[in-house]
């Protein structure tokens, strides 16, 4: 089978995606596309790519069942521009290969990272790692650039004074705050990838990483559309109960459901017989 190439994807390619103020996304390079996927799945039998529909079946059925490994042929490597703190949360996703701009070799541009006034908010009373959604009087927000563009153009000040006494660059870089950007370029798979979109997509993670998630996200959508839908049907969308919440719902489940009702949802002929075997493993639980 010859390299997949996506005609789409391709305009994209090494195209800036905007991120916060000085941030980007960009495509560098793919591998892959929905038909690598197929084809992977299908390589036990000896089959090559069927059409598109169901290749679309194929593709649902494997991010439905968490069959992952056809989802690891395909490829993607980002250049991305980000603040430090941001790229400290990112790497904990340890499934990537990265390559970062280093402040030992090369001089560190005075780029900062500066919220929108609409982002500062007060700390959340029942997430301690996140934000409350009470507004912050204005008064209080502009102080609060004012503190953060002042530290940072003292801490760059003091930076450039010791490059400019030839202190060495691992020495003077020391002091730089984590609002400071960075650049890296990080490979990962689409089954890795979806991974840490639905991460970091989440409503409850820190706005500044699920900015770049969002943008991520769209990107990945141009490469493997079908995939992404499933996705989306399948992983980011949905939700899994513990045993303990299934026998709580089935005091309060329908004694029935018509296939009359489930048409009306578009359900595919495997998806409905699917979810009878959820209904009946729930009845019985």
């Amino acid at each position: 089978m010859a390299r997949v190439i996506n005609p789409k994807a391709e305009e994209i390619l090494d195209k800036e995606f905007k991120v916060l103020n000085h941030g980007f996304v960009r495509l560098v390079d793919y591998m892959g596309g929905d038909e690598s996927i197929v084809q992977a799945a299908r390589v036990s039998y000896g089959k090559g790519t069927k059409t598109v529909s169901e290749d679309r079946t194929l593709i649902r059925y494997l991010m439905r069942h968490q069959h992952t490994t056809p989802f690891e042929m395909v490829e993607f490597k980002f250049h991305v521009k980000l603040p430090i703190f941001v790229a400290r949360q990112w790497i904990r996703h340890r499934t990537a290969n990265v390559n970062e701009y280093s402040g030992r070799y090369s001089i560190m541009p005075e780029e900062f990272y500066v919220p929108d006034e609409n982002v500062i908010k007060y700390q959340s009373q029942s997430n301690k790692q996140g934000r409350d959604s009470e507004e912050v009087p204005p008064e209080i927000r502009k102080r609060v650039l004012e503190i953060l563009i002042q530290e940072q153009k003292s801490a760059f000040d003091g930076y450039q004074e010791m490059l400019d006494y030839n202190i060495a660059r691992e020495l003077a870089r020391i002091n730089l705050p984590l609002s400071l950007y960075t650049q890296w370029y990080w490979k990962i798979d689409l089954h890795n990838l979806f991974h840490f979109l639905k991460l970091r997509m989440d409503k409850n993670a820190q706005y500044e990483i699920r900015v770049y998630a969002e943008t991520m996200a769209q990107i990945v959508k141009t490469v493997v559309p079908i995939a992404y839908e499933a996705f989306e049907d399948y992983i980011l969308n949905s939700v899994t109960f513990s045993k303990h919440e299934l026998k709580l719902l089935q005091k309060y489940f329908p004694e029935s459901i018509s296939e009359d009702e489930i048409e009306k949802f578009g359900f595919s002929k495997y998806e409905k017989m699917e979810f009878f075997e959820k209904l009946k493993k729930i009845s019985e639980m």
